[in-house]
């Protein structure tokens, strides 16, 4: 597990191999793995005969972080706290031996990975693309457990060790080492140890900031009013976003205010105590469960159809050069791909290049891309106004916008250029893809690829299937979503596909409220206050109040008989068709706009839909935000137009912001509790109508 080896000027390289593993993780038996060889290193320093210690792995990464199968297993207080303070000891003994202590980081160090690398003295990375540094703890719910937070703070102070700790940001060597994360970079692996090696025998002695007598945290601590003005203001900023409800957020900003006024010892232990609560943690348990065993099972091919190799496309064709196309042009550029991008003109087709250029002088700027990066990916992108140039893309992607002749046509004239085998894919967020298929020379080929906006950062990809999309073309759908990194989730070719129709549920339970007289900006707040990343209103403006009516068109189109006019489409339509304020693209809808920045809601709302000073009950407001999209998440389960719980919660979380710290829209049922969940839908119903009604087979479905 880790081996040692010593060379003739007694520097010692222990090197990290876990057996059975891709990756090095941290866990107890590394933690216990490690005290032993640290005793021995005591003792050759000792006989003299220990000039420096170089930690370094056999694997293609450093380490990945810590053992989240165990730690999503187990729920003994005495256990967890125990492992924590176990780690803090391995880690404080490590940068104790006596000598100068170096992390040679051949690859990513992420988590409890870069705890390890921070508990050496100095640390010098391989400038690598793929590389990554950084604490991603905060998006499950976690802190760091080794002494991280502690170590960062005293490093580089409380308000630069804040963003670190809690963006669950992943720097790139060039981005850490700006930061300070690590010390110099290296283009190989052999450069990297000789400067190792260089260090240590240009250092005599090695001690930590926190073991010198007077030393102090750079910037101050929560004695000073600099760093209590910043700490009271992060704490305001989480309750007006509603990401106090984000566990580890409300943890990390206790640590450091209350870490940064005791010594090294005393904050690492509060770590401990804090780690052991937020993990025995339902919010915790339930991100634990979307991020890793969910999005596990989406990475191991759930819900691919089985039987076809694996599919990388060479060279994608992209047919609209707007912000869509583009967006999707820069992720294929970005993974690798070649990329041929058209539109009616040779012109138009150009600013499609421009915003991809755009976007790669900003990441330059911010160190996130060498420029050698950025010239290889200009490189391969290619603008056009004719569909010949599809002829040897593997994968054609059409994102013009939403008019099924003007989709059908482009999609005739690039069929005529690409081969049988190809795939077409069109990202409509409205169309049914068995209609757009109609007249295609290849309606086993095609499929509908749903990116959302922004494409190059949402993280999510709907694969929708047509009645004739055959299952080798999902596969290949799917292969493609995750070799830029995204995250697939399969649907059914059904009215709002999944994620448009579950979002749209919370728009119009808010659109709803403002129908009873409740004040439009309460309605907002609560909206955020539940987890959602912008209030119904907003959101409704956003999407155009023409898109949010046009889903509920649909659903009356489905159910036929069955429908039940939702409440709110009222409010649509006179929105729509009186008042005319349509949403954010005409400038005029809930909101007024300076530009296409909102400026406030407008005041006109509360004569027009007769708001009164009605009190509330803010707790069930906000319930009904959320029961709104759980319920149409499980009718989806039920009528097969998504086909898997774990779809489901990453589709709500990566899709439209479904609040993470509850797992998603089918887990919320389990934290929420099943039987409490049905009774309080049976009162809903009583109360709101039979939106609130229970699917038959909801116990089945939130089981698996």
């Amino acid at each position: 597990m880790i081996y040692y080896k010593k060379d003739t000027d007694h520097v010692v390289t222990l090197t990290l191999d876990m057996a059975g593993r891709d990756t090095n993780i941290i866990n107890h038996e590394v933690s216990r793995a490690f005290l032993p060889v640290i005793e021995h290193l005591r003792a050759e320093k000792q006989k003299g005969t220990l000039r420096g210690v170089i930690i370094t792995s056999a694997k293609k990464t450093f380490c990945m972080g810590g053992d989240l199968e165990y730690l999503s297993k187990t729920d003994d207080p005495e256990a967890i706290f125990q492992l924590a303070e176990q780690l803090k000891t391995t880690f404080r003994a490590l940068e104790n031996p006596g000598v100068p202590v170096v992390a040679a980081i051949n690859g990513s160090a992420l988590g409890a990975g870069f705890e390890l690398a921070l508990a050496c003295h100095h640390r010098i990375a391989i400038d690598k693309n793929t590389t990554r540094f950084g604490f991603p703890e905060a998006q499950l719910g976690l802190i760091p457990g080794g002494g991280g937070i502690t170590r960062l703070t005293w490093l580089l102070g409380v308000q630069k060790a804040y963003p670190i700790l809690t963006g669950g940001h992943r720097y790139n060597p060039q981005e850490a080492l700006q930061l300070g994360l690590i010390d110099e970079l290296a283009v190989n692996d052999r450069e990297m140890k000789e400067k190792a090696k260089a260090w240590i025998m240009n250092t005599r002695e090695a001690r930590r900031p926190w073991d010198q007598k007077g030393a102090t945290i750079p910037g101050g601590t929560a004695k000073d009013p600099a760093v209590v003005i910043f700490l009271r203001n992060e704490s305001a900023r989480l309750f007006a976003t509603g990401a106090h409800r984000l566990p580890a957020q409300r943890a990390l900003l206790s640590i450091l205010y209350e870490g940064s006024k005791v010594d090294f010892d005393t904050a690492s232990r509060l770590e401990s105590r804090h780690f052991t609560s937020l993990l025995r943690s339902k919010e915790t348990k339930n991100m634990i469960k979307a991020f890793w065993s969910d999005q596990n099972f989406i990475k191991n091919g759930g819900n691919r159809p089985k039987g076809f190799g694996k599919f990388r496309p060479r060279k994608v064709g992209i047919i609209g050069a707007g912000r869509m196309g583009s967006g999707i042009a820069y992720v294929c550029l970005d993974y690798g791909m070649e990329v041929v991008l058209k539109d009616v003109s040779k012109p138009i087709a150009e600013r499609g290049l421009d915003y991809v250029s755009k976007r790669l002088e900003q990441m330059k700027a911010s160190g996130r891309k060498k420029p050698e990066e950025c010239e290889a990916m200009l490189r391969r992108i290619q603008t056009t106004e004719s569909s010949a140039d599809f002829e040897d893309c593997d994968l054609v992607i059409e994102a013009v916008f939403e008019n099924r002749m003007v989709k059908q046509k482009v999609m005739r004239e690039a069929e005529e250029y690409i081969d049988d085998y190809s795939l077409f894919g069109t990202n409509t967020i409205s169309i049914p893809i068995t209609k757009l298929a109609q007249g295609s020379l290849r309606p086993a080929n095609y499929i509908g690829l749903h990116f959302f906006p922004p494409a190059e950062e949402v993280p999510l990809v709907e694969i929708v299937r047509g009645a004739e999309t055959s299952d080798e073309s999902v596969a290949r759908a799917f292969d493609f979503v995750r070799a830029i990194r995204k995250t697939p989730i399969v649907v059914k070719d059904d009215w709002g596909f999944f994620a448009a129709r579950v979002q749209n549920t919370f728009i119009l339970e808010g659109i709803t409220m403002l129908s009873e007289g409740y004040p439009p900006a309460l309605i907002e707040n609560l909206g955020v206050q539940a987890g959602m990343p912008k209030g119904a209103l907003a959101l409704a403006d956003h999407l155009g109040l023409n898109m949010v009516l046009r889903y509920e068109n649909q659903a009356a189109e489905h159910y036929g008989s069955k429908y039940i006019q939702h409440p709110a489409v009222e409010v649509l339509r006179v929105m729509l068709e009186e008042l005319q304020r349509p949403g954010q693209q005409k400038r005029a809808g809930f909101y007024n706009y300076q530009g296409e920045q909102p400026a406030g809601l407008w005041k006109g709302l509360e004569e027009a839909f007769s708001s009164s000073k009605k009190r509330a009950k803010h707790e069930e407001l906000m319930e009904r935000f959320l029961f709104a999209q759980v319920l149409e998440a499980v009718w989806c389960m039920q009528e097969k137009v998504i086909h898997s719980v774990p779809a489901a919660n990453l589709g709500s979380i990566f899709g439209w912001g479904f609040p993470a710290f509850k797992g998603g829209v089918i887990q919320y049922v389990n934290d929420y509790g099943v039987e409490a969940f049905i009774k309080r839908c049976g009162v809903f119903k009583k109360k709101y109508g039979q939106r609130f009604s229970v699917p038959s087979k909801l116990r089945s479905i939130v089981s698996q």
